[in-house]
């Protein structure tokens, strides 16, 4: 299981990886393997802010269904393109190419409260 160093990630699962007052967002490797294979991803959220802890869309796996949370506040910018044809990335890539969401920051600080990849690997057991 993979737990790059460079970002930061939540209790929830997520990650994020800020630059400036952008960030990408996906979801980790623990989770990707927890929901088992991804078959489609429901985000809807593109020109709009989304709250810290708030859902930003859903992640429809064989197993079942799951919110995705938006670990600090921003504006969705982009939505993975590449998601819509080959939600499968998610499983293959998720630190890559299977990120969710590209959004502008409302506030960067806010990134800082997030666990450390150490953090989150000890959340998880690994």
């Amino acid at each position: 299981m993979e737990f790059p160093a460079g970002l930061k990630y939540t209790k929830d699962h997520e990650w994020i990886k800020v630059d400036g007052d952008t960030a990408v967002v996906g979801i980790t490797d623990f989770a990707q393997r927890e929901l088992g294979d991804i078959v489609y991803i429901d985000i809807n959220s593109v020109g709009k802010e989304v709250a810290k802890d708030e859902v930003f869309g859903t992640v429809e796996a064989v197993k079942t269904v799951s919110d995705l949370f938006m670990p600090v506040t921003g504006t969705v910018t982009e939505i993975n393109p590449a998601l819509d044809k080959s939600p499968e990335l998610v499983n293959s890539d998720p630190y890559g190419e299977g990120w969710m969401v590209k959004l502008t920051l409302a506030d960067a600080s806010q990134a800082e409260g997030l666990l450390s990849a150490e953090s989150y690997q000890s959340l998880v057991g690994a």
